[in-house]
């Protein structure tokens, strides 16, 4: 049998930020895509489906995505992979995003890779591509799983929205370019797993999305 990536989308901190545990089927092997916060909800999950967690991936570095990442990484000796160098100043600022939206103790973290557009990551036999999808924020990445037919976008874009583009160095243009250029291309098919809200696919996006529609 081919290996096939499994997820399973866990809500975490106030914002309701959309937290995936991804794995592979047949090693078991985990990785965590954006821990914002809530850490003892995800090792419960990771710890009832029998996984061994070993990597965290982040899409872009802001607090409700990446606000547990460096006390996870530091408790387990996890690596942090992603998100793009562009999003340095928002690691930079962990604290003070963490100070005004009331998270407490959010640590900067330095990641152990940085991702770029065409790179891929690898958990247990499953390999996924990484596309760099600026405008909500200019180190946003997206992780695509051709096998499994989903992709982990953040907040580049919601069923029935997009990203918020009024934050600094968002760009609304770059946003609908990436979407546009880089998410499509994926597939009408593919199912897409947003930062927020419920799951959609990019035809059905592409057929009744305001912002983004053909």
């Amino acid at each position: 049998m081919e290996p096939m990536l499994h997820y399973l989308t866990i809500p975490v901190t106030p914002f309701q930020q959309n937290c995936s545990l991804v794995w592979c089927d047949q090693t078991l092997q985990a990785a965590v895509i954006d821990p914002g916060g809530d850490l003892p909800r995800i090792l419960e999950a990771v710890q009832r489906l029998n996984l061994s967690l070993e990597q965290i991936w982040l899409t872009h570095a802001h607090i409700d995505h990446a606000g547990g990442t460096a006390e996870l990484s530091r408790a387990l000796g996890l690596p942090i992979v992603g998100p793009h160098p562009g999003d340095q100043f928002w690691i930079d600022g962990l604290a003070e995003q963490g100070q005004r939206f009331g998270f407490p103790h959010v640590e900067v973290f330095t990641p152990t890779r940085w991702l770029k557009d065409g790179d891929q990551v690898t958990i247990g036999k499953s390999t996924l591509d990484v596309r760099h999808c600026p405008g909500h924020t200019p180190g946003h990445v997206v992780f695509h799983s051709a096998e499994a037919n989903r992709a982990f976008v953040g907040d580049v874009l919601f069923a029935g929205s997009i990203g918020r583009t009024d934050f600094p160095q968002g760009d609304h243009d770059t946003l609908i370019a990436s979407i546009k250029e880089r998410l499509w291309p994926m597939g009408d098919a593919t199912v897409f797993i947003p930062g927020h809200g419920p799951e959609s696919t990019f035809g059905r996006e592409r057929r009744s999305n305001p912002y983004v529609a053909d």
